[in-house]
């Protein structure tokens, strides 16, 4: 069936699984919307405030939903507002899909009005891109990039549309149909699973070990590998703890696990690290936050990594074995091959290095645990949390105590301040069934309050926290530390007055000056399903701790601040 490029579009887009796509129109893309409204039975488009704000949705779609989010954009500064968006996609391996226009093609390369090389500028920050210059090219194209989206270690893939394409025809062949009418996805391309014979290896090295502790990152999240994680730790008596991208992969409140690791991690999580004899990764990278000094990390302790990138294997750390391919595929093979044992005075000494980390002072405002704790009680135990990245991210993940997968949506590896409110939007319209609750500093929450807008035009009973200490909390606590208090432009003692800028935008908000009326405001704001925000205050020399200062060994922790 011959068809306009832009319908094609729409057909690849419906034979992926697609439902709901995050854009900003404009005039390269504005034969794609035309098209979106002619399909608007079929695909459900979610108009943001701007092109950011759609890559982050789209971004935090995924990220609570498992599928791959699509964003479209129009050419020039359309496309390139999505590059955050992008970069915070690849870091954090979110399967996403970016179309966008650009001029048509014979103005390509003459610095046309709104003509940019989006492929060339989004390089280093995507799994993947193209530019179609071909309609005959361009179902094949697109489909081609949901299949590298999400197959492998996912990430971000960006579609590239010349204008001119859009209104071409080319002929329309759609995937064969399964038995039960469905589309039948490409398989996997260029995914590898380590051997029987590396299994094996791997089996007889944990069984051989006397202190084994396991570290969990993302790559269980996103394999869907909890259930089996939660069998290993259990069946070799193994104590866990999660990287901040690893939350909700390990139940928090389960007696094995350690809590975080790594520079803000527990005493505990961090100490196993050094005195195991086997660290088994799985999932997880070894980034500075968590490694710190490579060279005290690892001592005479043996790694074995599990991850689905074999790049990864070796990068950041030596690893005495490895087994490459998916957590979840590699824990199911594995889990046969090891017998269940316990290893109680191993367990002991980890129970022993558990303590209570430091609590918050606040003489003028509200702790964050205290807050943070309020909240977990106050909502459903598989509500999703979105962050923005600062000090509340920290609290977050080291005390609300996530205990299920693709419910602590952050911005890990590339710290985006500002992700968190579009994020929220698309967990949202991905669980309408869930609770979100986005919780915000004040110095991120100004970058992107824009979108809450889009909360209120679609009715979106998203609530937003804002940890309001009317600085930028994070940065000042390094200049404390490192800078003999000098606070150069870390001051957010200004506008706006965030109870009346959720006014303006139609949002139900509150003031909450100390925890009673905290809680107060907690229960009238859950009491109802619309968008609510509550201005929190609380101190602004709270601190996150513990904390190790970058390069020195994790064992090394801060445990107080003086100020």
């Amino acid at each position: 069936m011959m068809m306009s490029g832009a319908r094609i579009v729409i057909e690849c887009l419906a034979e992926q699984g697609v439902d709901t796509v995050f854009g900003f129109p404009g005039g390269s893309v504005i034969g794609i919307y035309d098209e979106l409204y002619r399909n608007a039975d079929r695909i459900r488009h979610i108009l943001t405030s701007h092109e950011q704000g759609a890559a982050h949705a789209a971004d935090g779609y995924a990220r609570a939903s498992g599928k791959t989010g699509v964003v479209i954009a129009t050419s020039g500064p359309g496309a390139t507002n999505l590059v955050t968006g992008l970069a915070t996609a690849y870091m954090d391996s979110v399967p996403l899909v970016a179309i966008t226009g650009n001029v048509p093609t014979n103005l390509l390369g003459k610095d046309s009005f709104q003509e940019v090389d989006i492929t060339g500028i989004t390089m280093s920050v995507t799994k993947h891109n193209f530019i179609v210059k071909d309609v005959a090219a361009l179902a094949s194209t697109l489909r081609r990039a949901f299949d590298i989206a999400r197959f492998g270690r996912p990430g971000p893939v960006l579609v590239d549309i010349p204008k001119n394409l859009c209104s071409a025809s080319a002929n329309w062949e759609p995937l064969p149909l399964s038995a039960d009418k469905s589309f039948v996805p490409a398989p996997p391309r260029g995914t590898r699973s380590a051997t029987d014979g590396e299994v094996d290896e791997a089996a007889a090295l944990i069984a051989s070990s006397r202190r084994p502790f396991i570290v969990a990152g993302g790559g269980v999240i996103a394999s869907g590998a909890s259930e089996a994680l939660r069998e290993l730790a259990e069946r070799i008596d193994a104590p866990v703890a999660l990287t901040l991208m690893g939350q909700g992969a390990f139940p928090a409140d389960h007696p094995l696990c350690t809590g975080m690791v790594g520079m803000h991690g527990t005493r505990a999580s961090n100490a196993a690290v050094r005195n195991s004899d086997l660290l088994i990764a799985v999932g997880t990278r070894f980034s500075d936050r968590v490694v710190s000094d490579t060279s005290s990390f690892i001592r005479d302790t043996q790694i074995l990594h599990l991850d689905i990138d074999p790049a990864e294997i070796g990068k950041n750390v030596p690893c005495f074995h490895s087994l490459v391919g998916d957590a979840g595929e590699l824990l199911s093979r594995l889990l046969p091959r090891l017998e269940r044992g316990s290893r109680p005075g191993w367990r002991d000494r980890v129970d022993g290095w558990r303590e209570e980390p430091p609590a918050g002072r606040s003489p003028d405002g509200t702790a964050p645990r205290a807050a943070l704790e309020a909240i977990r009680a106050a909502v459903p135990r598989d509500t999703i949390v979105t962050t923005e990245v600062g000090q509340h991210q920290i609290w977050t993940a080291q005390y609300f105590g996530f205990s299920v997968p693709r419910t602590f949506l952050s911005s890990g590896g590339l710290g985006t301040m500002g992700y968190g409110t579009g994020a929220a939007i698309g967990a949202q319209l991905a669980r309408p069934d869930r609770q979100v609750v986005h919780i915000a500093g004040d110095g991120s929450f100004r970058m992107n309050f824009t979108e809450l807008a889009t909360m209120v035009r679609y009715g979106l009973p998203v609530l937003v926290v804002v940890m309001n200490n009317r600085t930028l909390g994070m940065v000042r606590q390094w200049q404390t530390m490192l800078c003999q208090r000098r606070y150069a432009q870390t001051d957010l003692d200004r506008p706006p007055d965030f109870v009346k800028l959720a006014d303006a935008f139609g949002i139900r908000a509150w003031r909450a000056e100390d925890l009673p009326s905290f809680r107060a405001a907690l229960a009238e704001a859950l009491s109802e399903r619309s968008p609510a925000l509550i201005d929190l205050r609380i101190g602004i020399d709270e601190c996150v701790l513990p904390m190790v200062l970058p390069g020195k060994p994790i064992e090394e922790q801060i445990m107080e601040v003086v100020n």
